[in-house]
């Protein structure tokens, strides 16, 4: 568990600008105070079988089915950028489970970004929500990092928000739908409600309907393989200890949901790096050390969901590792070994290194096994759900070609 006290300074500026209020945070258009949300009409249904988890959703943004309807087109829309050529959606497609296939990100202005994509399936279960922030906790905040934020640019929109709410007001089809969204309000259209809309529909991208689901909770015996059943059993085994980092419903321990009666948040250093045998991560990749400057947070980043790993290649914070068997050829070794180059260094020795990261053996039979059950976390219904599909059509002004 991560326990920070942490100076305004080291929280960033994206955070300065949640803390102590902004253009872009509050609105961007000098709106005041928030006025109060509505209550909603009627318990959101998320749809999931019995004994999965819902997502928390925080009561000044409760669900409804015009403002999940509103942040999914916002979602896809490009004129969310700087200069109309990116959405959000560019950096998670559907398909990829809402991750890009790059080792990087690459924003709206061409800027490669030090870290990954991260997939958006499941988000609304996750305690933190970036790879090494223990800040950024709420979906409605951190939606304003990509739109607004600088290092690195993504969106690119810092410093346009009036731009982006003039593009959106003459939008007819969200003329019709952020006073459905936000009924009572004189002026829905404003970057809080742009947030909210798109923190309600991430809540919604929910995998729930992989092998392993119906196995779980479905109770389907034949819903796995063999090889999956014996990949399983090593999975949550202390000779791997996987499940430790990667544990639960969302194969993570950074959760929290519905009734959760506490929240947890945990960061690691796996050994990926150890430059000349200081203990050092590359800059700008140096994880939670780069908020607190405590040098036992070097290296710590947040353990992603397993859910759907085989379409998010590559792996780790910086896509450094290419496929699932060397991922866990990565954490056989204790820690990856770079022979030359400026990121030299053994990774196993890493004095900052997780004490749960400390090697095994496995055979090539036992390898193939573990692939197998990571393959029964994929969630095919996910990948092309309409709900959570490019809503633009060709006859629709704007969006998403």
């Amino acid at each position: 568990m991560t326990n920070l006290t942490l100076s305004t300074a080291a929280r960033g500026p994206i955070a300065v600008l949640l803390l102590f209020g902004s253009a872009a945070g509050c609105g961007g258009e000098g709106e005041g105070p928030l006025p109060p949300e509505p209550p909603a009409p009627a318990a959101w249904d998320f749809g999931l079988p019995a004994g999965y988890p819902k997502p928390k959703v925080p009561e000044e943004n409760p669900m409804s089915a015009d403002k999940v309807e509103l942040g999914r087109r916002l979602f896809y829309d490009k004129r969310l950028s700087g200069n109309e050529t990116q959405s959000c959606a560019s950096c998670h497609e559907q398909k990829l489970a809402f991750t890009d296939g790059r080792p990087s990100g690459i924003g709206s202005t061409g800027e490669v970004h030090p870290r990954g994509s991260m997939s958006i399936v499941n988000v609304g279960y996750l305690s933190t929500l970036t790879w090494a922030n223990p800040l950024m906790t709420e979906l409605e905040e951190q939606a304003l990092l990509p739109l607004f934020g600088e290092t690195p640019v993504e969106l690119g929109l810092a410093g346009k928000e009036d731009v982006l709410l003039e593009r959106l007001r003459k939008e007819p089809i969200y003329e019709a739908l952020f006073p459905k969204a936000f009924p009572g309000e004189a002026d829905p259209v404003r970057i809080s409600n742009v947030v909210r809309a798109i923190g309600a529909f991430q809540r919604t991208v929910i995998s729930y309907r992989s092998a392993w689901d119906r196995h779980n909770y479905g109770g389907d015996a034949k819903a796995l393989t063999d090889a999956q059943k014996r990949g399983k059993e090593l999975f949550f085994s202390e000779k791997l200890e996987c499940f430790h980092c990667h544990g639960g419903f969302n194969f993570s321990d950074s959760v929290e949901h519905d009734g959760s009666t506490f929240t947890e948040t945990m960061f690691h250093n796996t050994g990926l790096y150890n430059l000349g045998g200081t203990g050092a991560y590359p800059e700008e990749n140096r994880g939670v050390y780069e908020i607190t400057g405590v040098s036992t947070d070097m290296g710590r980043f947040r353990a992603p969901t397993l859910r759907n790993i085989t379409l998010t290649a590559p792996y780790m914070h910086d896509g450094s590792i290419t496929t699932l068997s060397e991922v866990l050829d990565h954490y056989a070794a204790g820690g990856r070994t770079i022979a030359d180059g400026p990121n030299a260094g053994v990774g196993s020795q890493n004095p900052y290194k997780s004490e749960l990261i400390s090697g095994f053996l496995l055979t090539e039979e036992e390898k193939a096994d573990v692939i197998a059950f990571l393959e029964a976390l994929t969630d095919e219904a996910l990948l092309v759900d309409p709900r959570f599909s490019d809503p633009w059509t060709e006859d629709d002004a704007g969006g998403s070609p």
